[in-house]
């Protein structure tokens, strides 16, 4: 838990002003509520219509426009705080039998066992030191509290430290009656020289456990009960199947659980029993004892992981080896929903153009952007061309921790750190992006919305490159379409997951953003049924319709589980397939669905500055393109110039592959060629890496500008490089990148 602000954050740099909203995308009379912490009196907010972000002075500048609304003026400022930290709270705590004994057992695998006092199994408080629970303490041992007379509580531990990502077999029991406590701990699948189990005895004074106030968790524990239970102690780890018992289980009983019998066979000893394998793609946390226990999952601890008992001897979906399947995954850093009070709502006025649009908020020095689109009514499109606006990867990089985790591009332009860069950094408790590593190591599966995005504002560049990524340069298309008097209508990706092909059905022409990464099975289809009812698409972006992406049925939470494919993470083995709907993760390729399929290029290398031009190629010059070139010369080197990387291919490219399904119609218009040495071949088609699979020395690393008709009577115009939008204003918009763009439009 902190709260973000100078005056809590002593030398930490930053804004002191933040804010997020509830939803991504609103029709004119839906309502969006602001979230808004503030460490001054006052802040100002207005809402602003945005056109262009890059502020370099080689392009038009920076470009918003301010909309009239009732929210425009001062309002008073709130400090607010995160709670960051994944567990499970069970709201109607468990009981304890009538004289207070109780056994606890469970099988945990700790990740940071020495990074202080962590709660396992636990109904306890530790400012009142009252209540019990099972514990990992500072030293990294196996413990039990008992809440004694007066707040002095007992603390039993056993006398050696758990290893980092070793599975452990633990239980406590605790006797009311003679004060006896037995601490297990027990490494599973222990080696010859395996030191780290241990059995400890001991007799304690406490003989009527203090009751507290405190919630039962599984994960954690409670430091404090106000208005909102504060939370502290979260695990960093697995558990799996945690069970409490009404008295103290003798020895045998404990050792025949270790052997796996089951808990339940204890008849009426067993209070609660949580199976973690059941209910999976939901909150909710089962217990199966009868008794009602069940408990809910806060801020998304990891799901659809591997139990103790999972051997790897087949590779299986969690839904067919359930019973391997009963861990859940906690974090420190762990966040779903910041949880702050709505500082204004705003009713999107009537009339209002589709667009994208943001709160603008401003204190002092400081300034925050909280960008959303404001879509069409329902059926009532104004234009013939939609902006499909990428959402869900800018909510993939959120807060995407570059300092410590940045891209080795080798670039030769770079910027110092933005000052959103070194609050990032400085502020874990905002939440991971999904290219950055939990504390213990481990790569995060899940991002949300709910929460302040330091990244994901109009101004933001992408430091190692010093080119504008994500929002920013998506609106180097919103820029153009608009000084080139296109109507146009934006709708986001979560219209298009939950609305279907019916979001974009009204219009003719359909154009991506320049990193439109993320991509669910929905998306997938709703874009299929626009080009087979005739849509046109054009695809000005690179690195598109590549990591398979889930959404939270519950909540604005994706998921992400990475494995073959180019990334900074990837998931454990065994875990491959999403919590929230069952399906295989990875890249669409390793599905059958490259994006090769859909518009005839896929990703084929990554880099930084500079980026490098096409050439035409021969079959540019086929009549079916020929309203592409139109005013463009046989030899004209495209796009030696751009705001992103220097030139149009750049960043992140894409080739066409007809062995991953490029249609054998389609036109290869232009390449580039001898790109940077800074450029690397994507790892899924690397076989032996090597200076063979960089720059100019490999063939495959190049962006194709392509164009093939569709079956449905529509067509589809792909560029292959996220750096492409960034050369459309070159020369106050008159250049062959622009004409292109005209043409294919």
């Amino acid at each position: 838990m902190a709260q973000l602000g100078g005056k809590n954050q002593n030398s930490k740099p930053g804004p002191t002003l933040l804010a997020y909203a509830d939803q991504v995308s609103v029709a004119p009379h839906e309502t969006i509520r602001f979230m808004v912490s503030c460490d001054s009196a006052k802040y100002s907010a207005e809402i602003v219509r945005l056109i262009h972000g890059d502020d370099s002075p080689a392009g038009p500048g920076y470009r918003e426009e301010a909309v009239p609304t009732n929210v425009a003026g001062s309002h008073d400022g709130k400090l607010q705080a995160i709670h960051c930290g994944s567990f499970i709270r069970v709201p109607k705590g468990p009981e304890l039998s009538k004289d207070g004994s109780f056994s606890l057992q469970a099988w945990i695998l700790p990740t940071t066992p020495t990074k202080g006092v962590q709660g396992l199994v636990t109904n306890w408080c530790s400012t009142e030191n009252s209540g019990y629970g099972l514990f990992i303490d500072e030293r990294g041992r196996l413990a039990v509290a008992l809440g004694g007379e007066k707040g002095v509580p007992a603390w039993v531990q056993t006398d050696r430290p758990l290893k980092a990502w070793v599975w452990y077999f633990v239980a406590a029991t605790y006797n009311a009656q003679t004060g006896e406590v037995n601490l297990y701990q027990k490494p599973c699948g222990a080696l010859p020289l395996e030191d780290s189990g241990s059995a400890v005895a001991k007799r304690v004074t406490v003989r009527s456990i203090t009751p507290t106030r405190a919630s039962f968790c599984i994960g954690a524990f409670v430091e404090r009960v106000e208005s909102r239970e504060l939370m502290g102690g979260h695990f960093n780890g697995k558990i799996d199947s945690p069970t409490l018992f009404s008295r103290a289980l003798t020895k045998g009983e404990v050792e025949s659980l270790e052997r796996g019998s089951p808990a339940m066979g204890l008849g009426e000893a067993v209070v609660a029993s949580w199976d973690f394998s059941q209910d999976i793609s939901t909150r909710r946390v089962v217990d199966r004892s009868g008794h009602d226990y069940h408990g809910q999952a806060v801020n998304m601890p990891a799901r659809a992981v591997t139990g103790h008992n999972w051997s790897g001897s087949m590779f299986t979906c969690f839904a067919e080896a359930p019973e391997t399947y009963g861990a859940i995954h906690f974090h420190e850093d762990d966040l779903e929903d910041a949880g702050w009070e709505v500082g204004f709502e705003l009713r999107v006025p009537d009339g209002l153009k589709s667009g994208i649009y943001a709160a603008h908020f401003r204190t002092g020095e400081s300034e925050h952007y909280v960008p959303f689109v404001v879509k069409p009514k329902k059926n009532r499109p104004s234009a013939h061309i939609v902006f499909l606006a990428p959402t869900i990867s800018w909510q993939a990089y959120t807060n995407f921790n570059e300092i410590a985790n940045p891209y080795n591009l080798s670039s030769t332009e770079s910027l110092p750190w933005l000052k959103e860069d070194l609050f990032i950094a400085a502020h874990p408790e905002i939440g991971l992006s999904l290219y950055d590593h939990h504390t213990d190591g481990g790569s995060p599966y899940y991002s949300t919305r709910l929460r302040p995005n330091l990244s994901g504002g109009p101004k933001y560049k992408y430091a190692p490159i010093a080119s504008p990524h994500l929002l920013a340069a998506d609106l180097y298309v919103v820029d153009w379409l608009t000084v080139k008097g296109y109507p146009f209508d934006v709708v986001s990706d979560e219209d298009l997951h939950f609305g279907g092909s019916e979001a974009i059905l009204p219009y003719k022409v359909l154009i991506t953003g320049a990193h439109p990464e993320y991509w669910t099975s929905q998306m997938l289809e709703a874009l299929d049924g626009f080009m087979e009812g005739g849509g046109r698409v054009m695809y000005l972006g690179g690195n598109g319709l590549y990591w398979v992406t889930s959404i939270h049925s519950e909540c604005p939470v994706i998921e992400v589980r990475r494995s073959l494919g180019t990334g900074l993470s990837r998931a454990y083995d065994g875990e491959y397939f999403h919590s929230t709907t069952g399906e295989q993760g990875g890249i669409w390729r390793v599905r059958g669905q490259a994006p090769q399929k859909r518009v005839a290029v896929g990703f084929s290398a990554q880099g930084g500055a500079p980026g490098s031009p096409y050439r035409r190629q021969p079959d540019s010059f086929n009549p079916r393109a020929a309203f592409i070139f139109e005013g463009i010369g046989e030899d004209e080197i495209l796009g030696d110039f751009g705001l992103n990387t220097g030139a149009a291919a750049g960043f992140e490219i894409d080739r066409r592959d007809h062995l991953l399904g490029t249609p054998s119609h389609t036109l290869l218009l232009a390449s580039s060629s001898n790109h940077h040495e800074s450029y690397w071949h994507v790892v899924e088609e690397v076989s032996i890496m090597g200076p063979h699979e960089c720059g100019a020395a490999c063939r495959d690393v190049r962006a194709d500008m392509t164009f093939n008709e569709h079956a449905g009577g529509g067509a589809v115009f792909s560029v292959g490089s996220i750096a492409w939008t960034g050369s459309l204003s070159h020369n106050h918009y008159d250049n062959n990148i622009s004409r292109i763009c005209l043409g294919s439009a």
